[in-house]
């Protein structure tokens, strides 16, 4: 690994990424209505006569597809080559913040400019040891201000892991446990159904739309009153991912996980179970089950109907 100053880096701060660049489209109802579909959002503000599109897709507005931007600046890839000679050569999306200033309508025409925010000092993480660089966007909306994106990386060389080596079954040590969901007031009701082998779904006091997860309010009416229906634990599989990494104790990778798409009309993320990962398929057919994952935890997870009829394990 090559030796790069951090004054090196430093120097890159402030430098523009993007100059007067141009969003490929102007904000428009079809990208609205695909992006709310994905989401599965249903607020009616996002729909309609005179609908504004939903301020977390202030992002997607500026994207450059595969044939990028006109606008972008060399500075941001003359520090990737910098970091890449380094050898910090992956790359990781780490987190983003946005900031709103007004609504976006379709019709609008979108401009933005991007800097170099800051680079980060060398950090050492599970990972591996690298640079965070974060990029501030500044987006406008027919020339007006609209919002603020801030977009982190990390730029890393990947650490050198050594093989798993599994502890045999006779060594008395307790097993890994799964990480604990976050239970607060405004889901607790879920995992007390969880508890009772339920798996239920709100339903709105106001218009009775059905949601999940749970939310303190409706997103489609905004009612706080809401009750619940049990599910009846038929479902399909929406889409899904087969994990590999990382490595975690308590977990035997590969595993799917799956959006799931319930009979009731809602989705949810659980693990899809019954046939290895690589023969998960879109479309398939599943059905709710319990598993008991440690000695304190109990979860909903999908196994595949093919399979339960099939006798796989």
């Amino acid at each position: 690994m090559t030796d790069l100053s951090y004054e090196t880096l430093k120097a890159f701060e402030g430098r523009a990424a993007a100059t007067s660049g141009v969003g490929k489209d102007p904000v428009n109802e079809p990208m609205i209505r695909h992006w709310c579909e994905a989401m599965g959002d249903a607020n009616p503000d996002y729909r309609g006569s005179d609908p504004i599109a939903p301020p977390t897709m202030l992002q997607a507005w500026t994207m450059g597809g595969l044939s990028g931007h006109q606008g972008r600046s060399a500075a941001y890839d003359e520090l990737f080559a910098l970091l890449d000679g380094a050898g910090y050569t992956s790359v990781v999306a780490t987190d983003c913040e946005q900031e709103y200033l007004r609504e976006l309508r379709p019709g609008n025409e979108i401009t933005f400019d991007a800097v170099i925010e800051s680079v980060s000092e060398r950090k050492t993480t599970k990972l591996g040891t690298g640079h965070f660089v974060t990029t501030r966007m500044d987006v406008r909306a027919d020339g007006e201000p609209a919002g603020t994106h801030r977009f982190r990386i990390l730029k890393y060389a990947p650490a050198r892991r050594k093989p798993a080596q599994r502890k045999p079954a006779s060594s008395g040590s307790p097993a890994s446990k799964r990480p604990r969901p976050v239970i607060n007031r405004d889901n607790a009701g879920f995992w007390e159904g969880v508890a009772r082998h339920q798996l239920l779904i709100q339903r709105c006091g106001g218009c009775r739309a059905l949601r999940f997860p749970w939310l303190p309010g409706c997103n489609a009416c905004g009612s706080l009153e809401w009750d619940t229906v049990e599910a009846s634990g038929e479902g399909t599989v929406y889409s899904y991912v087969v994990m590999h990494h990382p490595p975690f104790p308590a977990f035997d990778p590969p595993y799917a996980v799956g959006l799931v798409e319930l009979a009731e009309g809602v989705r949810m993320v659980s693990n899809v179970v019954g046939v290895p990962g690589d023969k998960v398929r879109i479309g398939q057919p599943v059905r709710l089950e319990f598993r008991q994952v440690d000695a304190e935890l109990e979860l909903p997870v999908f196994r595949v109907v093919e399979d339960m009829a099939g006798g796989g394990v």
